[in-house]
């Protein structure tokens, strides 16, 4: 990515629990999940992706605190960071050792709306070295591969362009804007832009 797009984690928009299948309760379908993710660090072509533990939440901490990524990613402290980016679904990006972004997935588990969703924030020190779009690369790949998804979504806000160009590069097309969508720092609410990429569409 030539600029590295920060953009809070946000579950995308999902059907109502009996839309669909003339109205079949989701409750009375399998909702069987995958076996749990793994604790094994993911190899890009350059950065690494290591689980996250307690080690990481001082960097973490740093990285969403700094300005350019705070716009996006606000409201984080210290009780919020470990309990939603801490834990199975949550990779460190590793740069020679060196903390320099997160990137974290979520998974829907019933089996008619299965997919997973990604998001991802990159100190402002590492952009422009494509560090970004080989941890996007490399952990799609892992959800693709080993987690046996055929979809997954990313939702930057409409207005962050960086963000939307960084992730069609990866693969990722627009679907349609989610108006009003999340809640900025200002109080007010903001237009979301659904993406996804399918397998068969994954040049990675």
């Amino acid at each position: 990515m030539s600029t590295q797009p920060t953009q809070p984690a946000e579950p995308a928009p999902q059907p109502a629990p009996n839309a669909g299948h003339g109205g079949t309760p989701a409750t009375l379908r399998s909702t069987a999940a995958p076996p749990a993710p793994g604790t094994d660090a993911l190899a890009g072509q350059t950065v690494v992706l290591r689980p996250t533990g307690a080690q990481h939440v001082a960097a973490f901490m740093a990285i969403l605190q700094h300005p350019e990524v705070a716009r996006w990613w606000g409201g984080y402290d210290l009780e919020r960071v470990r309990r939603e980016l801490l834990g199975p679904h949550g990779y460190a990006i590793e740069l020679a050792g060196e903390v320099v972004g997160l990137i974290i997935f979520h998974e829907e588990n019933d089996p008619d709306y299965r997919h997973a969703g990604i998001d991802i924030a990159l100190h402002p020190d590492a952009h422009g070295q494509g560090l970004g779009a080989d941890a996007m690369r490399t952990l799609i790949r892992y959800l693709f591969e080993r987690r046996g998804h055929h979809r997954i979504v990313i939702d930057p806000a409409a207005s962050n362009t960086r963000a939307i160009r960084s992730y069609q590069r990866v693969g990722f097309s627009p679907v349609g804007v989610m108006r009003r969508y999340e809640r900025g720092g200002d109080g007010s609410w903001h237009d979301g832009l659904l993406m996804d990429l399918l397998r068969e569409e994954f040049q990675g």
